[in-house]
């Protein structure tokens, strides 16, 4: 799945997404809540396979949580992980992150 364009990345995840949404407590409450335990492991595996590397494994254990805990899983964890590796981290703030985090290590 990594070999993927990054709009057709940000299309899948956003399907699932929304997948993720329609299984939830918030559509079916009470079968929402079974559901989330199978949809859990589930997404935090598509997380995985979707982004490689350091980033997908922290995204995929966030994701797993996210599904857990009541009334969070309708974070669109698939779309924030798309905005964190094709905005966030090829944008000059990830550079500003850096020049922060290395004056305070000093």
């Amino acid at each position: 799945m990594d070999t993927l364009p990054k709009y057709k990345l940000l299309l899948l995840g956003l399907l699932i997404d929304a997948l993720g949404i329609v299984t939830s407590s918030w559509v079916f409450p009470g079968i929402g809540d079974f559901t989330d335990f199978v949809w859990a492991p589930v997404s935090a595996y598509l997380m995985t396979r979707m982004y490689k590397g350091t980033a997908g494994k922290v995204a995929g254990v966030v994701t797993f949580v996210e599904e857990l805990v009541p009334f969070v899983d309708i974070v669109p964890s698939f779309t924030l992980m798309w905005l964190y590796t094709f905005v966030i981290k090829d944008t000059k703030v990830e550079t500003f992150i850096e020049k922060q985090s290395s004056n305070n290590e000093s």
